[in-house]
């Protein structure tokens, strides 16, 4: 998987997402619906994008080095004109200081703050890996974006009602700029908890979250779609996430198949050491799978994490995971997490229509 370089707000029109409503649908999308020979055209969709991705990353990269180097001439201009003056200094070390906090975020956080210090202060701190001192500083700087993961458990008799509903309403809200928000993706669960959906939201921070819901909330047409969806389901459960630093949630895709959503539960105060372990395990899977994201949850399911795979058929996931083992680090990873973890569940799902991840 490639690390994004190209977020969902700034994706360039190949990467534009398109939305397909629920309205044309005959009933709702079932594992079934997958062909035994769709290994070779997930493949083929999966090279792809990959390709157009690296390109538009690379072409991103180098937009922002010109930017830069832009930049720091007027900077430096500037600063020669007038050395002496106040604003000139205090330019100076703003500059200084950006400098030092993009070499931190390229350093991957080494330097330390106060907050930093007085956690490995002590002796036994001191003797922590550096790699968790890291992901320590990673992980709290890594706030751009908060993402929502909502389960919807739907009264069986109800799904094809649920589906044209939704299939209607989230493509609608997610295309419309004043909601400020971004649908990562809709899903079924086929293996585990049957007839419950799975949708992932994005938004900018947290004041994005709270912005989105107020516009969609009072939205005219809301209290309809809230009375409606009532009837549907039986369920609601919502927590709020943080993608790893490590693992960008993917921008939108069309590559047919599968997915298994891998939630784990792990033991209080753990989540660290869990993040630096899968830094390198990532390494290894990424080899042989296709992620979509990781995320931690921060309000709702506490020590939750969850991992999200894609794959051409139910086949190809049991080849590549087999595959796994054969990479070094991975047998490590897997050595090293599981005493972290408390439970573990996993689910089988199949995109929605209008899912922008599928």
């Amino acid at each position: 998987m490639l690390t994004r370089c190209l977020t969902q707000r700034v994706l360039l029109p190949s990467l534009a997402r398109s939305f397909t409503t629920a309205s044309a649908l005959q009933r709702s999308p079932a594992l079934g619906d997958i062909g035994e020979d769709g290994a070779a055209t997930f493949q083929s969709k999966q090279q792809a994008f990959r390709e157009r991705l690296q390109s538009e990353s690379e072409a991103q990269k180098k937009k922002e080095q010109a930017e830069s180097r832009s930049n720091a001439i007027n900077e430096s201009s500037s600063s020669s004109s007038s050395p002496d003056s106040p604003t000139s200094v205090l330019g100076s070390l703003s500059s200084q200081f950006a400098e030092e906090a993009r070499a931190r975020e390229l350093d991957g956080g080494k330097k330390k703050g106060a907050l930093s210090s007085l956690i490995y202060g002590t002796a036994e701190g001191r003797e922590l890996d550096k790699d968790i001192e890291r992901s320590f500083s990673q992980v709290l700087a890594r706030g751009k974006y908060v993402h929502s993961i909502v389960f919807h458990e739907v009264k069986p008799d109800k799904v094809d009602e649920y589906v044209k509903l939704v299939g209607d309403w989230y493509p609608r809200m997610a295309s419309m700029p004043e909601n400020k928000v971004n649908l990562v993706g809709s899903w079924r669960t086929e293996v585990g908890d049957c007839d419950t959906f799975v949708h992932i939201w994005e938004y900018q921070r947290y004041h994005g979250y709270h912005g989105s819901l107020h516009a969609i909330q009072h939205h005219p047409d809301f209290p309809a779609f809230d009375a409606k969806l009532k009837t549907l389901i039986t369920a609601k459960k919502t927590s709020l996430m943080q993608e790893f630093s490590f693992w960008p949630t993917t921008p939108p895709r069309q590559l047919g198949g599968v997915f298994e959503l891998r939630s784990y539960t792990l033991h209080p105060g753990n989540l660290l050491e869990w993040e630096t372990h899968w830094r390198r395990g990532l390494k290894a899977r990424r080899e042989v799978m296709e992620g979509v994201g990781a995320w931690f949850v921060q309000i709702g399911d506490l020590n939750t994490v969850h991992h999200l795979w894609q794959f051409a058929d139910l086949e190809e996931r049991k080849v590549n995971r087999e595959q796994s083992w054969s990479i070094e680090g991975w047998g490590d990873t897997v050595h090293k997490t599981v005493p972290l973890i408390q439970s573990m569940k996993s689910r089988v799902l199949v995109p929605m229509p209008w899912s922008p991840v599928g």
